[in-house]
């Protein structure tokens, strides 16, 4: 990859540390929303579980069934493992490196909740959720899953040392596993202690970018971990240097522009969809999944 000016490579506006929101015993840390963020336009919400780990005979995920309507969510598998089953008929069990890509769409009811062999034996546990908004056009398509085992997704060496794990969008030659409905390019970025790598994004494009662990530079500006890094829209790159071995959740969008209205599990444009949302779901039209 070559190497772009300087004037090129996005500027940092503002650094967001997530903020402790514990879920019963499931540690869990919320970088978006944030205080001075209330979205990163698509992308609406990220939730960071663990790392921690648990005992044998545990009571797993809390995550029972429960409605969305309007977005997409993301489910990055860090460690451990999660089961899925949704009300479209989906099922699958993701273990450690694997993805799983829900559209939501007009309505879905799913459970992520830990497998058996989880419950009975415990170990390490990590898990990223990144809710991606659908322009309004889209927010009816029919709900669709995709569930990816870490050896399903490719692994690209970037010139730096760095790993891409490519889950959507394309990267060179490469295409992602993934095929997005808005053009949403995602991956999860590892870097070692002293990579530097300059990672290319289209202008106009809007980076979503969170360390999950180690420390490194964006832009030159430090990050730690459990920040998300917001950037500006005009460069065509990012450039991150890491001061230690680093992992990170990388991927850009482009800007949907319409008003959010979001009401728990639902995100709509207007408030009047959030009631339809409300009295669909009530009257079963998401169809059911048992507990």
């Amino acid at each position: 990859m070559s190497d772009l000016s300087v004037s090129s490579v996005r500027r940092v506006i503002a650094l967001h540390p997530a903020h402790r929101d514990d879920i019963g015993d499931l540690t869990t840390r919320r970088p978006l929303p944030a205080r001075q963020l209330e979205q990163l336009d698509p992308f609406l919400f990220l939730n960071h579980h663990g790392p921690q780990v648990y005992p044998a005979n545990n009571q797993g995920l809390p995550f029972g069934p429960h409605p969305h309507r309007g977005f997409e969510t993301v489910t990055f598998i860090l460690e451990g493992s999660l089961a899925h089953a949704d009300s479209a008929k989906h099922q699958s069990v993701i273990h450690k490196g694997g993805v799983q890509w829900m559209t939501a769409g007009s309505g879905i009811v799913h459970a992520e909740i830990s497998p058996p062999e989880f419950l009975r034996e415990g170990g390490p546990l990590e898990i990223l959720q990144l809710w991606i908004n659908l322009p309004s056009r889209l927010k009816m398509s029919k709900p669709r899953y995709v569930g990816l085992q870490q050896d399903s997704i490719p692994s690209i060496t970037l010139p730096g040392g760095a790993e891409l794990n490519l889950i959507a969008g394309e990267w060179g030659d490469t295409r992602g596993p993934i095929e997005t409905l808005t053009n949403v390019f995602m991956s999860t970025l590892k870097l070692p202690a002293g990579a530097r790598e300059q990672l290319p994004v289209a202008p106009g494009r809007q980076v979503f970018l969170y360390i999950v662990n180690g420390d490194v530079t964006v832009g030159g500006e430090p990050a730690k971990p459990h920040q998300l890094v917001e950037l500006d829209r005009d460069g065509d790159s990012v450039v991150i240097e890491a001061a230690s071995d680093a992992q990170l959740l990388f991927g850009h969008g482009d800007v949907i522009d319409e008003p959010v209205y979001s009401h728990g599990p639902f995100v709509m444009t207007t408030r009047d969809e959030i009631v339809q949302a409300v009295e669909d779901y009530q009257a079963g039209k998401f169809g059911g999944l048992s507990a």
